[in-house]
């Protein structure tokens, strides 16, 4: 491959582009009206503008990504994650067009992205899963008998969805028609197919996604696991790698159960397989996103090229500890509802252990048409606890001016007891966190900021005033005796 076509915006789309130019591969960007001044569109060797902002406008044209990357003589096209990435559709259009979709195949795709399909392939590996249905329900009648079935809590999902969306989590009976009229009606809006499935809730499981590679030789491995349960809104914030509560013994079974499900759709290139885990470390098939991950571009890169992977298992190994922050334009103050607005100041922090992979510069503008993402800030250690004392460092020197963010969120998540103690689960969020602890630590952080400026005064006094210092300090040994 000489060029590639990044069809993606953002940090994601940078980092992508960072990678491939480290190969020696020319790069495109494509971008809405929104982002023509964005770092990734500068950084790029080409760009191309798509249209205006909303991405149905933009991001989501597929035929006008395709037209460009043809016009520009583009030999591969990597979709990131997020808009067309699961798009079996789109996968298969680039591939009709002659040009390197550097990603799984349609199949693959449009397999793992019905749940139930998703399911049906992990049952015929014997990977674990949680009790529920077979088959796609749009009666909500029915769906109620096998729920009666189940037994509550039951939760309904979305069969085509993805990201919380379609989701409703049912308690009783009574709720049950009502949710499910819910769950279907967003599914429908957000996928355009109503269909959804049942299966037991597990209330307070951790969430933790293994990824795996496999390339067009009938390669395949696991790259361990990362921890993802820390969320808001089904969606991680935080995560950990590794988990601090897997076994050896667990992260193997759980690695071997991902890699399995790869191969029952003949997957090749990049992918994560998400598990919840109960209280008993047991673990269940949740979904696999087949979208691409960045963490791995070049891997991908040369896979879509046909080529064989060049280690095997048991060349992995784990390097210290390494948590992940995702900065959001959102007020965790106010149920972390997005914010939009301008980077008054946007300096990141750097230093041995910490990086930062950010779409966005001092003095831009957080468009309110994309997913509220400013940057992920990753700190690495030699153990978990070195690792969150370099987040925590890591925040304290990430400076943001101008709209709401996450940091806060992230301090307090990082001096928390049961994330220090590791445990936590995917209702740390509600049964923890509470907007009025940020406001606390604010007022005892600016207490504190008060007090030294005090004694920094005092200091300077004393020092203007030697003969009223030894005066006073006579005082305070006086006072000192009486008592």
């Amino acid at each position: 491959m000489h060029k590639i076509l990044v069809a993606n915006r953002g940090e994601i789309a940078l980092r992508i582009m960072r990678s491939i130019k480290e190969m020696g591969i020319k790069t495109v960007a494509v971008y809405s009206e929104a982002d023509r001044n964005a770092p990734f569109v500068r950084f790029a060797d080409e760009a191309a503008l798509l249209g205006p902002p909303p991405s149905s406008e933009s991001y989501l044209l597929a035929d006008k990504i395709i037209e460009i990357a043809l016009e520009l003589g583009v030999d591969g096209i990597h979709p990131g994650y997020g808009f067309l990435s699961e798009n079996a559709s789109f996968a298969e259009k680039v591939e009709s067009a002659g040009i390197t979709f550097i990603g799984p195949t349609p199949h693959a795709i449009e397999m793992m992205g019905n749940k139930l399909a998703a399911k049906a392939a992990a049952h015929e590996y014997n990977v674990p899963m949680l009790p529920g249905t077979k088959e796609p329900i749009v009666n909500p009648d029915e769906a109620k008998k096998i729920a009666d079935g189940i037994g509550y809590p039951v939760l309904i999902k979305a069969a085509a969805g993805g990201g919380g969306k379609g989701m409703r989590v049912v308690n009783n009976p009574e709720e049950f028609k009502e949710q499910m009229e819910r769950a279907i009606s967003e599914a429908i809006s957000s996928f355009g197919d109503g269909s959804v499935f049942l299966e037991k809730y597990v209330g307070a499981p951790r969430h933790i996604e293994i990824q795996v590679l496999c390339d067009k030789h009938g390669n395949d491995l696991y790259l361990f696991e990362r921890e993802c349960s820390i969320q808001r809104r089904h969606q991680k914030v935080i995560e950990e790698a590794p988990s601090a509560v897997l076994t050896p013994e667990k992260r193997k079974a759980m690695g071997e159960s991902a890699v399995a499900i790869a191969r029952a759709c003949q997957y090749s290139g990049a992918g994560t397989v998400e598990f919840l885990v109960d209280e008993k470390l047991d673990f269940f098939f949740l979904e696999m996103n087949t979208r691409l991950q960045v963490e791995l571009v070049k891997e991908q890169v040369r896979i879509a090229r046909g080529e064989k992977l060049t280690f095997n298992q048991d060349d992995l190994k784990i390097n210290g500890h390494a948590i992940e922050l995702r900065i959001y334009a959102e007020d965790p103050a106010n149920n972390f509802l997005p914010d939009i607005g301008t980077l008054i100041t946007y300096r990141p922090p750097n230093g041995p252990g910490v990086r930062v992979d950010s779409g966005y510069e001092e003095g831009m503008t957080i468009p309110v048409f994309y997913d509220p993402m400013i940057a992920k800030m990753t700190a690495h250690g030699s153990n978990r606890h070195e690792a969150i004392q370099k987040m925590l460092r890591a925040i304290d020197d990430f400076q943001i001016e101008g709209i709401a963010n996450t940091l806060s969120f992230g301090k307090f998540v990082m001096k928390n007891k049961e994330f220090i103690n590791g445990t936590f689960d995917t209702q740390f969020v509600p049964r923890h966190f509470k907007p009025e602890y940020l406001t606390e630590e604010n007022e005892d952080e600016m207490n504190a900021a008060a007090i030294l400026v005090s004694l920094l005064n005092r200091e300077k006094k004393q020092i203007a005033n030697p003969g009223e210092v030894q005066s006073n300090s006579s005082g305070w040994r006086k006072r000192a005796e009486l008592r």
